[in-house]
């Protein structure tokens, strides 16, 4: 890791606002690096007259004022971080002061005319990662925390930052390091035909490490969707109150209501977030032939949502049904219903309009049916329980799901090393052949977690942090 000494990130003192932007009642100015203490006290004036860089104490609050020369900026409350007990691993320092944006940049000019300087994007959590307080995938979490917008994309962002998935990536490196230390010992007595190695436990080890690789890049489809919101797709034929019905889940006119067919040209979207879990209904154009061609264009970016969708909800005029156009539909969609991947939920709306039980109902009910009345939100809370229930029946809570695309695809290239492996032994390929493949399986685990890794990958990943973390 050449990143630290390359650009002299450790050998500066930094500062960032790290509260939201705008004004608030308090703000937290974030100060880190060797000289944080002194610059502290350049600038702050305790309470107590007897404290200084000698006697203050580590994680404990100091009262005092910001002073600027004889003028007073503010009144503020000081803490003191003591490396490596910080979050950056080096000596830190936060200001707590009044949440003022006039304030807030004074202060901040202070800090910078007395030695510090502003922090990039990334910068304090980066340094964190070279001072060894996390590992790589740990700190892209901090940065999924702070983004997180429901239940469950909070729960994954603390199970990686708590190191559940790097424990999972460690354990595996390294049952892969123990067994290709033999090898490499093999290739230094290459000449004396012995074997340090027993093929047949490394072998049984490949054929766990396939499995173990193939469960968690397959999980990145279930992650990434809870991490960006479960995509629904509301779908059927005009006037069937898909529109309405998005309004009744969202519990705000988002969508324009008409009795006019074709109403709805392209898809519309908006999140909720259901029992701790984000949704993210799609309402799209109706289902019909048209002669209109924008009308035909949304139509076809409709089949695009299904078939981005996970969940599909179908709409339906429960009043005007039969069980002639309901075998319709069901062929119409048996593509989408058969893929494992979806599930298909009918919507039987405007159920105020219902006289009688229609003929159908008995088809209608093989299929998975809520019936609402979307104009007067009735049963609204039944179909989000359909919702939620069918994520919870995944059963994936303890599971460890992949939701970072950079980590996908290192799992994606370690798997298809791993298998030329297997494939090397199967077909007596020479082992400095297969050495070759193994090192960089180990290279893509390894660049995860950040054993191995460039300033370019560093410099991507903690650019796209806010300032301040």
């Amino acid at each position: 890791m050449s990143l630290s000494h390359s650009t002299g990130y450790n050998n500066d003192t930094i500062c960032a606002v790290a509260t939201s932007p705008g004004m608030g009642a308090i703000a937290v100015i974030r100060i880190s690096g060797p000289d944080s203490l002194p610059l502290l006290f350049n600038l702050f004036q305790p309470k107590n007259k007897n404290l200084s860089t000698d006697n203050i104490q580590s994680h404990h609050v100091y009262f005092g004022e910001i002073r600027n020369e004889e003028k007073v900026l503010d009144e503020v409350l000081a803490t003191y971080f003591k490396a490596p007990h910080s979050y950056t691993g080096e000596d830190a320092v936060e200001i707590s002061c009044h949440g003022s944006e006039y304030v807030q940049e004074q202060l901040i000019q202070l800090i910078i005319e007395k030695g510090g300087r502003m922090a990039q994007a990334g910068e304090f959590t980066l340094r964190a990662f070279l001072n060894g307080k996390m590992d790589l995938s740990q700190a892209e979490a901090v940065a999924d925390l702070i983004a997180s917008e429901s239940g469950m994309a909070h729960r994954m962002a603390m199970s990686q930052m708590r190191g559940g998935f790097s424990d999972k990536i460690a354990e595996l490196r390294q049952q892969l390091v123990q067994f290709a230390s033999l090898m490499e010992l093999e290739l230094d007595f290459g000449e004396e035909d012995v074997e340090f190695a027993d093929r047949s436990r490394f072998m049984e080890l490949i054929s766990t490490l396939i499995k173990e690789l193939t469960l968690l890049k397959d999980s990145f489809k279930m992650g990434n969707v809870l991490k960006k919101g479960i995509p629904v797709a509301i779908i059927g034929k005009p006037n069937a109150g898909k529109s309405t019905l998005l309004n009744a889940l969202l519990n705000e006119e988002k969508a324009i209501v008409s009795d006019i067919p074709g109403t709805t040209r392209d898809a519309l979207e908006d999140t909720i977030v259901l029992e701790g879990y984000s949704f993210r209904f799609i309402d799209t154009a109706g289902l019909r032939e048209s002669e209109d061609i924008v009308e035909n264009l949304g139509i076809e970016r409709t089949y695009d949502k299904i078939r981005q969708a996970s969940l599909i909800l179908y709409v339906c005029d429960i009043s005007d049904v039969n069980r002639e156009n309901t075998n319709e539909v069901l062929e119409e969609f048996k593509t989408y219903i058969q893929d494992e991947n979806k599930h298909f939920i009918m919507v039987a709306n405007k159920t105020d309009k219902l006289e009688e039980i229609p003929m159908n109902l008995k088809e209608m009910l093989e299929l998975e049916t809520v019936f609402v009345s979307a104009k007067r939100r009735e049963n609204i809370h039944l179909l989000a329980e359909t919702l939620v229930n069918h994520v919870k029946e995944q059963n994936f809570s303890e599971s460890i799901l992949v939701n970072n695309s950079r980590h996908y695809e290192a799992l994606a290239k370690a798997l298809e090393s791993i298998l030329q492996v297997e494939t090397g032994f199967e077909q007596q390929v020479p082992t400095d052949l297969i050495a070759i493949d193994i090192r960089q399986a180990l290279y893509h685990l390894g660049s995860i977690t950040g054993e191995v890794t460039s300033d370019e990958i560093l410099g991507n990943i903690f650019s796209k942090f806010c300032i301040g973390k």
